[in-house]
């Protein structure tokens, strides 16, 4: 496998550089070659330009993602079993919503998965609250738009969203599970299985889970469930903190 790889600007986290997840599963999408139930890992090595080609090809049974003679990312196949953040209801993750931190201080607002300044149908608007009053326990519901599919391709004949934006709905969500608006985070490593793509127009619970911290990384996971509470896929991250002002 090999080729370019280009990230439109539509697609960003902080504003001069694309979201995580999104850019995570463009580069696994490449690697699963499309097969449900694979788990990919992919780790970030800089943030990923937006407008940019960018070439992928396999070294060393890596696939790396680069910019020029840089690499910005770099993936591979695991064999590890995910486990599922519980679930909670459509009900609960939205009385969560409401409680969106990011709806008041938000490092990133015009991030495609979680910014608070992205119209409804451009962005996701994943918007996780905690669960219960619980901060390490979040949840948010979605439901995908037309203009969150990649293509205008039918998949087994029902309009779904790509597998890039799939990662990007489990990637955000994992953040705000850690105090992200007092000391922001980036996406640094995530490891996810997407076993069916989302339905357009159906709505789903995605919900995040803390699971540790170790001086500047953060551990999180995630799960996304649909309508009838079957897992569409799941994710674990690690976030490195940051100093904002470094990403535009």
């Amino acid at each position: 496998m090999s080729g370019d790889l280009f990230l439109p600007a539509r697609f960003n986290g902080p504003a001069a550089s694309a979201n995580g997840g999104f850019a995570c599963g463009a580069l696994a999408e490449r690697v699963a070659e499309g097969s449900a139930g694979v788990a990919v890992e992919v780790t970030l090595r800089r943030p990923p330009p937006l407008d940019t080609p960018l070439s992928a090809s396999i070294v060393d049974g890596l696939t790396l993602l680069r910019h020029g003679d840089a690499t910005v990312a770099e993936a591979r196949v695991v064999e590890e079993d995910l486990e599922a953040v519980e679930e909670v209801s459509p009900d609960q993750a939205a009385r969560a919503m409401l409680d969106y931190p990011g709806l008041h201080a938000h490092p990133f607002p015009t991030c495609f998965a979680c910014g608070p300044d992205r119209v409804e149908g451009d962005g996701l608007r994943i918007f996780p609250g905690p669960v219960g009053g619980v901060r390490s326990h979040v949840a948010s519901v979605w439901v995908p738009q037309d203009g969150h599919a990649e293509s205008g391709d039918l998949v087994d004949g029902v309009h779904r969203c790509g597998v890039a934006t799939t990662w990007a709905a489990l990637d955000c969500v994992g953040g705000w599970s850690e105090q992200i608006e007092g000391r922001p985070y980036v996406l640094g490593r995530m490891t996810a299985r997407i076993d069916v793509l989302p339905v357009v127009g159906e709505p789903h619970v995605v919900v995040g889970r803390h699971l540790g911290r170790e001086g500047r990384r953060s551990f999180t996971a995630s799960t996304l469930y649909d309508a009838d509470g079957r897992i569409v896929g799941c994710a674990r991250h690690t976030w490195v903190a940051v100093d904002p002002s470094l990403f535009g």
